[in-house]
């Protein structure tokens, strides 16, 4: 357990009239580097670390990181031994029948990538019609083209490697998944062979994938500190500086 925030003591003899308050206890998995991880000295670190400290700054909260297992993190936090998750807990509609979450504070921007020489030009459906596209089972990226892109070949792999692989070889025409992970090939020695043809078109719009601090549907003013606190850092700047250290392109 990590306490930190603001440590200002009351005046004398003011504790009576104005009890301090409990610090936010804030619940991180610990297990999903480079947004949650434990460091070498058993303390958590990462990109959501980093800012649920700059948000309890901003709040002027004291603040406690409890580190949970993602098994029953949802239930613990229903079930009152914290008051928040901060650990990539993604916005989805069944999760929204029980909880409630903050303004999403990040983001992974879907991507298509195919080799180098390749002369598409449109990543419309009707751009992609014809051609035969990777993406990863049961993901967002596959359900996504699984509805709007019916004129194009669907390749369906175990894991995004496979399919970066079969486009190595040239078994399909293009790539769609999470910017992130394809970044990663495309930054090995293998991943030359290709490039980033964009992001997913305006329409159909692909919004998935948004994340958010989850909360107790209950605990509407703590959302709304949250929600006013992560406003405040994206304005000033601090939003970006962390997480440049951590992604090399935007996540808002």
């Amino acid at each position: 357990m990590l306490a930190f925030g603001p440590g200002a003591a009351l005046p004398a003899g003011a504790q009576d009239a104005a009890p301090k308050p409990a610090p936010i206890r804030i619940a991180v998995e610990g297990a999903y580097p480079p947004f949650n991880f434990i460091d070498q000295n058993n303390e958590l670190q990462g990109f959501e670390v980093d800012l649920a400290k700059a948000l309890c700054e901003q709040m002027a909260a004291e603040c406690t990181l409890v580190q949970h297992e993602w098994d029953g993190i949802v239930k613990g936090l229903l079930n009152r031994e914290y008051d928040a998750i901060m650990s990539s807990l993604e916005i989805l509609e069944r999760r929204q029948k029980r909880l409630a979450f903050s303004e999403p504070y990040y983001r992974i921007p879907a991507i298509f990538i195919a080799p180098k020489d390749s002369e598409i030009k449109a990543l419309t459906p009707e751009g992609l019609a014809g051609l035969k596209i990777g993406a990863t089972i049961r993901s967002d990226h596959a359900d996504y083209l699984e509805q709007h892109y019916r004129e194009s070949e669907i390749a369906l792999y175990g894991s995004p490697v496979e399919a970066t692989l079969d486009l190595l070889v040239g078994r399909i025409d293009a790539v769609f998944g999470d910017k992130r992970t394809l970044l990663k090939f495309l930054e090995s020695r293998e991943g030359e062979c290709c490039r980033i043809l964009g992001t997913a078109p305006d329409e159909p719009a692909y919004s998935r994938q948004f994340y958010g601090i989850g909360l107790r549907k209950e605990d509407a003013d703590l959302k709304r500190r949250f929600d006013n606190a992560l406003s405040a850092l994206q304005a000033d700047g601090t939003y970006d500086r962390i997480r440049a250290k951590y992604f090399s392109f935007d996540i808002k």
